[in-house]
């Protein structure tokens, strides 16, 4: 293959190992695996990632950046505040679930942080940086409605995420064993939907 800048091979390299362990589970995502993915040399994945812990990194903030990414372009330009709400988070679960292990990857990354203090470390600061993001999203769009959030965005965004990582763990549990959680899962979608808007419009019950 003709020689690449560094600066594009990245990109390329980092492509190679989401599609490789997207197909295959993390742990086939090798140097030698990832190289031969690519077309290129052993030794230029080595070159570009120093360690596993960079590769990992890398891995997962490109993930997460195209999460993000994609909920942002979907951010429509009016319309009910409930309704742009939906309209965000639909576009977050079809890019979550909608690319065939792309979803699963990312859970793969956190089970394994669970014992891996590298991985601890960068799933930590994707997750601040998940919530943080929603929490800018549903503070713009309050604004833009002249709404003024009873609890604040990032307590809420806090509540949405977790329900939201529930129902996608659970849609790729049913999926890989046969059974087709589809519209279960999209109904339960609305409900979460729901009540975080209710939690955006009104006073949530005293604890």
């Amino acid at each position: 293959m003709a020689h690449v800048p560094a600066a594009e091979r990245r990109p390329q390299l980092i492509q190679a190992a989401i599609d490789l362990m997207a197909r295959e589970g993390v742990a086939a995502g090798s140097t030698r695996a990832i190289a031969a993915e690519l077309g290129v040399a052993q030794a230029t994945v080595h070159y570009t990632f120093g360690t596993k812990k960079d590769l990992y990194r890398a891995v997962v903030e490109q993930l997460t950046a195209d999460f993000i990414g994609q909920v942002r372009a979907s951010a429509p330009d009016e319309g009910p505040f409930g309704e742009q709400v939906r309209t965000m988070v639909y576009a977050l679960w079809d890019s979550a679930v909608g690319e065939h292990g792309r979803c699963a990857l990312i859970t793969e990354f956190s089970a394994m942080a669970l014992r891996d203090p590298d991985l601890q470390e960068i799933m930590r600061a994707v997750q601040h940086e998940i919530e943080t993001t929603a929490a800018e999203l549903l503070t713009g769009l309050a604004a833009a409605h002249g709404l003024s959030l009873p609890l604040p965005a990032q307590e809420v965004s806090v509540y949405f995420l977790a329900g939201f990582n529930g129902l996608t763990d659970r849609y790729l549990v049913l999926k890989a064993a046969g059974e087709d959680p589809e519209e279960e899962s999209r109904r339960a979608l609305d409900l979460l939907v729901a009540t975080t808007v209710g939690l955006c419009l009104g006073a949530p019950a005293a604890i």
